[in-house]
């Protein structure tokens, strides 16, 4: 049975999650995640992960978060909702994934969750904590999952039935001892429109997704010649791909978010495949100046747009 000073400091986190605009917050208990650690090590094996090398550093960092904070008792996960109101056009355009539209996502979100820390600290009293997003050896989903915000889709990305699954994934791993909540259940049932779209068959079974034939590895994480076996598949993805979200049911209930750093530059909804071709490197850092793209850089950008241009000639 939680204790109610538990249930108390556990409603005040999730109040404050809500007051700092999270779409939802659930709570863990901090341990070792035993049921993940066989499938990340099978995952490794096969090289799922391709050119990812630092996917395997830090193995038991993965799976174990006092080695993160000394004498972690809670997780807390978080989702942030970032689907647009309005898509980028893509007639006669490159696509940018839906997340990387605005400002990047690891700095805006860290900056809200720094100041509900703050303000956490100032009503409990101090307590040890770090706060994450998708920027340390962290396996948000699974801890996302425990918590109850959603269950983990065949496509491998976290859905919850409210609200589908185009969020960001954020944890404040702390010291606090708090009430926990519990998986909720799957409801992907015989639904396999994820798997029948992915054009590069990614998506190898229910959950595993074969990371070096995703359209987002290659274009974001890999930093060599784009294989061949991309080619006649990218159907226009420059930086990312939304395909097996795009598709999936439960994002018919996505709704647009209310964060402004999240909106596209102005450039972007006005751009054509030649102004993408003819791009240098000012113009990128103009755009995409706190942008998620930056991190495949310029060279790594025009690689994309002169591998899709390729495709079309």
């Amino acid at each position: 049975m939680h204790s109610s000073n538990q249930e108390k400091l556990s409603q005040l986190v999730k109040s404050k999650a809500k007051a700092f605009g999270f779409q939802n917050c659930g709570i863990s208990r901090a341990g070792f995640l035993e049921e993940d650690a066989r499938p990340l090590e099978e995952w490794l094996k096969k090289d799922y992960h391709g050119k990812m090398g630092y996917m395997e550093n830090h193995f038991d960092k993965r799976l174990d978060p006092s080695l993160l904070v000394h004498g972690a008792k809670s997780v807390i996960s978080l989702s942030y909702n970032y689907f647009p109101a309005q898509k980028i056009p893509s007639h006669d355009n490159f696509k940018i994934s839906k997340y990387a539209y605005g400002q990047d996502y690891h700095e805006v979100i860290k900056e809200i969750m720094a100041e509900m820390v703050s303000e956490l600290r100032t009503e409990i009293g101090d307590f040890s904590c770090r706060v994450f997003t998708d920027s340390a050896p962290v396996l948000e989903r699974s801890w996302a999952r425990k918590s109850g915000i959603g269950w983990v889709g065949k496509n491998a990305n976290l859905i919850t039935k409210q609200s589908g699954s185009f969020y960001f994934l954020a944890e404040i791993i702390s010291d606090l001892d708090l009430a926990e909540d519990h998986p909720t259940t799957d409801h992907c049932g015989t639904c396999r429109k994820c798997i029948d779209a992915c054009p590069t068959d990614a998506i190898v079974s229910d959950k595993i997704i074969d990371g070096s034939k995703c359209i987002s590895y290659a274009t974001i994480e890999l930093r060599e010649a784009i294989p061949d076996h991309f080619r006649d598949r990218m159907q226009d993805w420059m930086f990312g791909c939304d395909i097996c979200q795009d598709v999936c049911p439960w994002n018919r209930f996505s709704v647009p978010h209310s964060q402004e750093k999240f909106e596209p530059n102005e450039k972007l909804k006005n751009f054509t495949k030649k102004d993408w071709q003819e791009l240098d490197q000012e113009l990128f850092s103009e755009v995409f100046r706190k942008s998620p793209v930056k991190r495949a850089k310029f060279a790594g950008l025009k690689r994309n747009i002169s591998f899709l241009g390729s495709l079309e000639s």
